[in-house]
């Protein structure tokens, strides 16, 4: 019924916008937490932190995404 290249795209690309909202959003609470529970101004190093690490887990999905079709495409050149 659908074609499972489409199926595949349609979860990397649900699975990158995930993998880059929960980082963020976790490290705005806990900056927030601990600004208001320390009375300090750490705020805007944990939205950095949870930024870059929004950034790296998507460039690890991305890459693992393109090994994985590299790959695909090799054995089958190979089989033909």
């Amino acid at each position: 019924m659908f074609d499972p290249k489409v199926i595949r795209t349609l979860a990397l690309i649900s699975q990158l916008g995930i993998s880059m909202l929960v980082p963020i959003f976790l490290m705005v609470w806990l900056g927030s937490w601990v600004d208001g529970k320390f009375s300090t101004h750490f705020f805007p190093l944990f939205l950095l932190l949870g930024i870059g690490g929004g950034f790296r887990s998507v460039y690890t999905i991305i890459r693992q995404a393109y090994k994985d079709d590299h790959c695909k495409e090799n054995e089958n050149e190979k089989k033909s």
